[in-house]
């Protein structure tokens, strides 16, 4: 499997020591025991002299990832069609402060943290779930650094960006143009700035699910609904005043290695979202006349809807739109479970450029695992060993 993926990543290298170095490191970020990091995987191939010849590889070669990540999605996708492209952020916690991007940070499960934060492009079914590409996210401290920026090599085009518009430009900055087949986006993530960031996707003509608070603003533009007319009203509101029309929806529990069937209920409404400005240019937003649907679920009516979501996809059936959502829990729990297994949050140079060749082999050695245990017929088929 190593080497069927290996000869469909690296086609787009021009050297064959090329070739050959980026099949040994995965075969590294697979075999070593503990931490990836190229010391442990230059150990694995033969010592000091690999050493220098992985970090050369890694850090400063001429490679460039974008086409590793595309031949990786396609390849993926002809093993497997995805039902969705899911958004997840990834939190790499780091002693020091030399590494590209590293900052203070919140993490709903680290709390306050100081390390890195990125987003993560999963292909997702319910048959295989692998990384494809990744964005990194820099905060001001690095972006309007110059110093920073020259010694972490840093590209002029990486700018300033919000975590929202990191997360959107994962998917929409690269992948859009890739040679695949149009799916649904689904952003495991927290918006804040709906019509900015679905209006993105519309924009792009790329179909979109995210994640809000119960907070976030929206008009009511059923005519026939509860606040109608009445102006902005918080998510939670409005679906408070619907739970009348929730309707039981049953899905794969996609937490569940075996797939157990879950049901809970849900209703999705036609809104608007609410005008606002835009978080950097203070502009007022542009897509506050879109229709959008608003989805919630409940897991216990009783109580407040367990997870709203919204979307652009409106003649999607509630039912599939619920089931959709639960493709992003699926890329939390691979994450969590298998992630240090292939390096994924084990790389310890500082350049900008070697975390994204690291993360690209890293995603490549995650897939070589996880299509390995699926061609063994696993039930629960999250890459534990090569």
């Amino acid at each position: 499997m190593t080497r069927e993926l290996a000869d469909a990543l690296f086609a787009s290298f021009a050297r064959r020591d090329q070739r050959k170095k980026g099949e040994q490191y995965l075969r590294g970020l697979l075999q070593v025991q503990g931490r990836k990091s190229i010391r442990n995987i230059a150990a694995h191939m033969g010592g000091p002299a690999a050493e220098q010849s992985l970090h050369h590889f890694i850090s400063s070669s001429t490679w460039d990832w974008t086409p590793v990540r595309e031949a990786l999605a396609v390849h993926l996708t002809q093993v497997s069609a995805p039902q969705a492209w899911v958004v997840h952020p990834m939190s790499i916690p780091k002693a020091g402060d030399q590494s590209v991007g590293v900052d203070y940070g919140l993490d709903p499960c680290l709390g306050v943290f100081r390390g890195q934060r990125a987003f993560g492009v999963w292909h997702a079914s319910e048959t295989l779930n692998t990384p494809v590409n990744w964005r990194l996210f820099l905060p001001d401290s690095w972006t309007q650094d110059d110093t920073r920026r020259r010694r972490a090599e840093i590209p002029e085009e990486a700018g300033e960006a919000t975590l929202e518009e990191c997360a959107a430009s994962a998917f929409l900055d690269t992948m859009r143009d890739w040679r695949l087949a149009s799916r649904p986006v689904v952003l495991n993530t927290h918006v804040g700035h709906v019509e900015a960031t679905i209006g993105r996707f519309t924009d792009a003509g790329v179909p979109v699910i995210a994640r809000v608070g119960d907070s976030a603003q929206f008009l009511v533009h059923d005519p026939a609904l509860p606040g109608y007319g009445g102006g902005a009203l918080a998510a939670e509101q409005i679906l408070a005043s619907v739970t009348g029309l929730r309707r039981p929806v049953e899905w794969a529990d996609q937490l569940d290695p075996w797939g157990a069937r879950r049901s809970s209920l849900a209703v999705a409404i036609r809104v608007g979202a609410a005008a606002s400005r835009n978080v950097r240019t203070g502009r007022p937003g542009h897509g506050a006349g879109w229709d959008l649907k608003l989805v919630g679920e409940w897991q216990d009516p009783r109580r407040s809807p367990g997870a709203l979501w919204v979307t652009n996809m409106m003649s999607v059936p509630t039912s599939a739109l619920v089931r959709l959502t639960k493709l992003g829990g699926r890329a939390c729990r691979d994450l969590s479970a298998a992630g240090e297994d292939v390096g994924l949050k084990d790389f310890e140079g500082r350049s900008f450029r070697g975390w994204h060749r690291h993360m690209t082999l890293a995603s490549a050695a995650y897939a070589v695992a996880a299509l390995t245990r699926r061609q063994r017929g696993a039930k629960d088929y999250l890459p534990r060993s090569a």
